[in-house]
């Protein structure tokens, strides 16, 4: 073959070497930060990119949120106990070209900058208060966190802390300490409510006392009042009763009188009937009778009887003669 062929092969074959190295694809989710001569020279968005090979080069950074995980790291609390403490920090990157340029080991240096603070903030705290306050201790160590690598170009989005774990006695004097707690809390509990079973059984007593007395004293009184309803009815019954058999008695009465009038009866009469109730006197069952010693003295009865019936009729005449004088 043709030196010069050849020659002209093994240029072609370098220039499209050249050419394919000058060609760099920037992903979505990537920046591209171009050196030019050992300089920087740009940043470069994603897409298609065409530097100058051998003077130019491009060095990727990922812009997507990544998670570090911190190592578990012992903590001495404010009381003297030693705690494992580890978390995690996710962050993004803001600024391709600082986190390049400004830290040399970014995954090491917030790992080591998570373990000091973090042993700070729990350092300063009571065991009790550690456990008790992670979401404290998450805000603040993400504060720290993010103004420390804001100059790398770095934003912490949050950090959690995964564990803290006490000494094993004390993890068994914790539990001893919340089984006595919910013990104490069981049996005031249980307490508060007896009394309160009581209380409400004692209001309940004396309601029912309440109502029992209000209902005696309703039904006594609607008793009295029944009671004098009914003497009532009786005296008004009984006074027209009385005042009936009165009203017959009179009429009977005059009755009696007008027809013994009608009759002028005349001493005969009366004398018999005179006689007529003696016997009937002496066949009651009397055991003294009083009977007149002198014929005379009945006579005179007898007489006064008829005076008493007849002289009313003989009003008129008598009146009759005094008009005539």
């Amino acid at each position: 073959m043709n030196p010069g062929v050849i020659v002209l092969i093994v240029f072609a074959f370098f220039l499209l070497v050249y050419v394919v190295s000058g060609v760099k694809i920037v992903r979505p989710y990537q920046r591209g930060v171009v050196e030019q001569l050992g300089k920087f020279k740009s940043t470069v968005d994603p897409g298609l990119q065409i530097i100058i090979p051998f003077v130019q080069s491009v060095r990727l950074v990922d812009m997507r949120e990544q998670v570090i995980d911190v190592p578990p790291q012992e903590v001495i609390t404010k009381d003297n106990v030693v705690v494992s403490v580890d978390a995690v920090v996710y962050y993004e990157p803001t600024d391709p070209q600082r986190l390049i340029y400004n830290v040399a080991n970014f995954i090491l240096a917030i790992t080591k900058l998570a373990q000091t603070n973090l042993r700070n903030l729990v350092g300063d705290m009571q065991l009790d208060e550690a456990l008790t306050s992670r979401d404290s201790i998450n805000l603040n160590l993400r504060q720290i966190l993010d103004d420390a690598t804001d100059k790398w170009g770095v934003r912490v989005v949050r950090v959690e802390i995964q564990r803290i774990d006490p000494p094993p006695d004390v993890m068994s004097a914790m539990h001893e300490q919340m089984k006595a707690e919910r013990t104490r809390r069981a049996v005031v509990t249980e307490a508060e409510g007896r009394r309160t079973a009581a209380v409400t059984t004692a209001e309940g007593d004396k309601t029912a006392a309440i109502l029992y007395a209000e209902g005696q004293r309703q039904q006594q009184i609607l008793e009295a009042e029944g009671q004098a309803e009914a003497i009532r009815a009786v005296a008004d019954a009984e006074r027209f009763r009385q005042l009936t058999v009165a009203e017959g008695e009179a009429a009977a009465i005059r009755s009696v009188y007008a027809a013994i009038h009608e009759g002028q009866p005349d001493a005969g009469l009366i004398t018999i009937k005179y006689l007529e109730a003696l016997q009937v006197m002496a066949n009651g069952t009397a055991t003294k009778i009083i009977v007149p010693t002198e014929l005379a003295g009945i006579a005179g009865a007898i007489a006064g009887i008829t005076n008493a019936i007849i002289v009313p009729s003989n009003v008129p005449d008598d009146a009759a003669a005094a008009e005539a004088q």
